[in-house]
């Protein structure tokens, strides 16, 4: 089967069945419709190899995130592809396990397959061979959630300061007195970002007795550090909810009771979230959203169009829900089933 005899039986010309292979958003609904049937029927697959040597364009875009198995990266690269999809792009996703050498060795395995554009989330704080080989690659780039503050590329990520210091700022408000504050990788930006909300919360309400301990986005990381703190505070503020669910399984092995004892918040608001034991207060950040707009800004750049903001910045939300207790005011406060937005 070629590309001819889907035309034929499509009722379509030969240029119809390549802009729908090739750029779909450029086709009438009705006409995508015949042509994706006559495809399925003949059981066509083009040839890429061919396509893009006739073309100049491989229609590929790489992801390059930390983890592969956080649904947060999973959620924006889902954002990301829903928009370029449309455009006609298919996908690689590599995850660093945050690893920075692994980081540049996937990008040059993307660059090797000649890859259009990479969409990044990065392993840490700075990279320099990664840096290096960007500048002699000439491919288009965009961080997402993540950037290397001295490479300049477009970035779409949220406003992770105002989110941590607003919900820290709710959890004074509570009644809170002491609190922790378990971070994820020391270099990484969104962890620079988040705890630098804590530390303007902790300081715009003169409170001086906090914890600050580094470790990893990741469940297992929240809890162990949990086990390390040197005191029990009030409130502990997870860098993720992955951390936060894991500080709340370490408080429960304790024998501390949430939020009875000691209240918990995280920042993303994964689906998961809102279906632990107790419901987990955090920070909603729009992470589909995201991921979408990063699609976008991509796209842009291998239109060759101009982007009007380098930098995109999404803003976030409190979820308050059962992990929140108001210290004082012990007969009343935040731990009904009900989920409120601030």
């Amino acid at each position: 089967m070629n590309i001819r005899s889907v035309a034929q039986l499509a009722g379509v010309s030969i240029s119809t069945v390549s802009r729908v292979i090739n750029s779909p958003e450029s086709v009438s609904e009705e006409l995508r419709e015949r042509v994706r049937k006559a495809i399925e029927q003949l059981g066509y697959r083009p040839n890429q190899i061919a396509r893009s040597l006739r073309t100049g364009s491989t229609k590929v875009v790489g992801f390059i995130i930390p983890d592969i198995t956080n649904p947060a990266f999973l959620l924006m690269v889902k954002g990301a592809e829903d928009y370029l999809k449309r455009k006609g792009y298919m996908f690689i996703v590599c995850g660093t396990d945050h690893n920075i050498e692994e980081e540049t060795k996937l990008l040059k395995t993307l660059l090797s397959q000649s890859v259009e554009g990479i969409i990044v989330t990065c392993s840490g704080g700075r990279n320099s061979s990664f840096a290096k080989v960007i500048q002699n690659s000439g491919v288009k780039m965009v961080f997402m959630d993540r950037r290397y503050e001295d490479i300049d590329l477009p970035y779409v990520g949220v406003d992770n300061t105002a989110g941590v210091e607003k919900i820290t700022d709710f959890l004074v408000k509570t009644g809170h007195r002491s609190f922790a504050y378990l971070s994820g990788e020391r270099n990484t930006s969104s962890a620079k970002e988040r705890l630098r909300g804590f530390m303007k919360s902790m300081k715009k309400h003169g409170v001086e007795d906090y914890q600050v301990l580094y470790g990893r986005f990741t469940f297992e990381s929240g809890y162990e550090l949990t086990k390390k703190l040197k005191k029990i505070p009030d409130a502990v503020v997870g860098g993720n909810d992955l951390v936060a669910l894991g500080a709340i399984e370490a408080l429960n092995e304790m024998g501390y009771h949430v939020p009875d004892d000691v209240s918990v918040v995280g920042f993303d608001d994964m689906f998961y979230s809102k279906y632990s034991k107790p419901a987990l207060t955090t920070v909603r950040q729009p992470i589909y959203e995201m991921g979408y707009m990063a699609g976008k800004v991509l796209w842009q750049l291998l239109s060759g169009k101009n982007i009007k903001k380098r930098v995109t910045i999404l803003q976030t939300d409190i979820v308050v829900r059962e992990t929140v207790k108001e210290r004082n005011a012990p007969n009343r406060g935040f731990t009904e089933k009900v989920e409120v937005v601030l």
